[in-house]
């Protein structure tokens, strides 16, 4: 094992790493290059995945965080943004690289202020010798034994094709390594430093690498070395900070749902709305819920429906009880109220599995669509009456429909709950709805 000698920021002790790795030489002189910047410890944070190099922070004396493969760059974007003052600097092998790619490509992007020490040895080192993104062609790997047959990633032409900040490749044995270092943790903005390195317990053996043969492979990719990139521009988090942190925040307006109103549940319900995308489902069930706990009930929504917008089903699970719900599934609800022919086709399973204690309260048009069924079927024009206030109000009228005929707790709880979480403008169509609604029921405008 290799022992650190006059270090500043490292422990002086054994280095865990193989005999010869190049992990051990880079380490000493991203060392060198701290002292020469004279980091404050205090504000210096190491981060490093998954991989032998995740082994090197714990032998510096600063801050470190440890994560999962190919995320560092991840987690230190996130510290950096929480707190622009510290200088973040990544660790991270070939194989972080690989996994991190996308995270790689938007840090450089974005030009966040942090640094990328690459300890390429053109192997995942850690578990076996198996082939990354920098294995060169015809490198032979535990993955690829008769010879590689993809070519290299050069990381420092991804950073110069998305206008990252700054760009460097050097070896292990370069001397000015420890200065090329500094530099680019001192560049304002994203840096990187593509150390190429020996991996010798697998790489090295397997294809007889030598200094001679990996300056021959930087000469054959047309891979230049030492700083290779470097552009001045606005750096992330300024450019965030003048754009966002003198804009006034938007108030969010409070809503407090406190009991107001009486309830008659007598036992936990379950009421699923099987609507269409565009008719409002999920913010009236919202609506409805708050209504519910208004009226000191607990209430719990779930919604399903597809990932297209203005399209597709669109269905709503609500349940009600007196006391906390731990469970939110609903097997076979209480209620189906179905306004849609979307939905109903979403619902077709549970409507042919609901029992004789069950109601459907289904629209007139969607009667002939109806599987067979046990459940109790209750048929209202609940679209033809929407249309004659607004389309988008089918689903809020239907509820309201639904409130009158079971009286579980007050209309007037369903409108105070419009009133305290819609737009006026909104609230007001909502109340013409609901009235619609309770007038189809007053009015015996439904055929059981």
């Amino acid at each position: 094992m290799a022992i650190v000698k006059n270090a500043v920021y490292m422990k002086e002790v054994e280095l865990p790493f193989c005999p010869g790795c190049g992990h051990s030489q880079i380490l000493p002189q991203l060392d060198k290059a701290m002292a020469k910047l004279n980091l404050d410890p205090r504000k210096t944070v190491l981060v490093t995945d998954i991989g032998c190099v995740g082994l090197s922070d714990q032998y510096f004396n600063v801050n470190a965080f440890h994560g999962l493969h190919g995320r560092s760059i991840t987690y230190a974007c996130g510290l950096k943004m929480a707190n622009p003052e510290l200088t973040v600097i990544v660790l991270m092998g070939d194989g972080g690289l690989g996994i991190g790619g996308t995270h790689f490509i938007n840090a450089a992007r974005r030009n966040i202020d942090i640094t990328v020490i690459i300890f390429n040895n053109f192997n995942f080192g850690m578990t076996g010798g198996e082939h990354s993104v920098t294995t060169p062609f015809g490198g032979k790997t535990a993955t690829t034994y008769l010879g590689n047959i993809e070519y290299p990633l050069d990381a420092c032409s991804l950073v110069q094709a998305v206008n990252g900040g700054f760009a460097a490749r050097t070896t292990i044995f370069d001397r000015n390594l420890a200065d090329i270092i500094a530099e680019a943790i001192a560049f304002k903005g994203f840096s990187v430093v593509d150390v190429w390195e020996y991996c010798t317990a697998y790489y090295v053996p397997r294809n007889e690498l030598n200094k001679d043969k990996m300056m021959k492979l930087l000469e054959t990719y047309g891979f230049k070395t030492g700083i290779v990139h470097k552009v001045e521009r606005k750096e992330f988090i300024e450019s965030y900070r003048e754009v966002y942190l003198n804009q006034p925040s938007k108030q969010t307006k409070q809503v407090s749902l406190e009991t107001e109103f009486e309830n008659n549940l007598t036992q936990k319900t379950g009421i699923i709305i099987a609507g269409a995308a565009g008719q409002k489902v999920k913010s009236s069930a919202t609506v409805f819920g708050s209504s519910a706990i208004l009226s000191g009930l607990y209430a719990t929504q779930k919604d399903d429906y597809p990932i297209t917008i203005m399209t597709g089903h669109s269905v709503s699970e609500i349940i009600l009880d007196k006391k906390e719900i731990n469970y939110t599934g609903i097997e076979s609800p209480d209620y189906l109220i179905i306004i849609a022919p979307e939905g109903l086709a979403k619902v077709k399973r549970i409507i042919q599995n609901m029992n004789e204690t069950s109601t459907i309260m289904i629209d007139d048009n969607l009667v002939s669509l109806l599987p067979e069924t046990r459940a109790k079927i209750e048929i209202f024009p609940f679209r033809k009456t929407a249309n004659t206030i607004d389309r988008f109000s089918i689903t809020i009228l239907s509820l309201a429909t639904f409130l009158a005929r079971t009286n579980l707790f007050p209309i007037e709880a369903l409108k105070k709950a419009v009133m305290l979480t819609q737009k006026k403008a909104i609230a007001e169509v909502n109340l013409k709805a609901i009235d619609a609604g309770v007038r189809l029921v007053e009015e015996g405008t439904y055929v059981k």
